[in-house]
This record gives C-alpha cells, structure tokens and sequence, in this order.
C-alpha cells in the first residue's frame, strides 16, 4: 500500500497538483453539477425518518459474538520469546496452545 505524504509539510500549490493528479477524484463537469440533486429531494422518506430520529447508525465498532476477555497473565520469559519469534499471531497461537491443553 502506498504511504501517504503529510499534508503539514506541503504548500497549497503542491496540494493542489497532487488532487489534479488524483485519477480517482476528477473535478465534477458542468453537466454533472446541472444534474446533481438534494439528497432530500431524491429521497425524501428516507430523509424524513433520518431527521425524525427514526434512523440511526450504530456508534463504534460492530460487537463480536465471540468477544475475547483481556486478561493478564505471567509467562516465564522462554516461553514468549518462543511464540513471539513466529512472528505476527503470536497472541493467537498461545490461545489455540491453551484451547488444546
């Protein structure tokens, strides 16, 4: 994946060259924008019930049925470095090590 540059660092002209440049975000056309319409007046049931409240989005991230308990928990120092040297995971081998014992 491509890093992204700080926009910090970046004068106004060089932010401007890198959104003409960006083939996935094109400057709307005149017909586009004579065509364009308020949401409210494409759909306007919906947006009568997002108004009214009826409508809402769930805050934060979806809950997991099968949610994990955070526990502390002590391990002699060989025995870390063993499933940490696997790399990535290595929290998820010591639960499946402990699911099999």
């Amino acid at each position: 994946m491509k890093k992204l540059k700080s926009l910090r660092n970046m004068t106004e002209d060089q932010v401007q060259a890198m959104i003409a440049a960006d083939p996935d975000a094109p400057e709307a056309t005149d017909g586009q924008l004579a065509q364009a319409r308020r949401f409210t007046d494409s759909h306007p049931a919906l947006a009568a019930r997002m108004k009214s409240g009826m409508v809402q989005r769930p805050v934060g991230r979806p809950r997991d049925p099968g949610k994990k308990v955070s526990v502390s928990l002590r391990l002699d120092p060989d025995v870390l470095e063993k499933f940490r040297s696997g790399g990535p995971g290595w929290q998820t081998r010591i639960n499946e090590a402990l699911r099999k014992a």
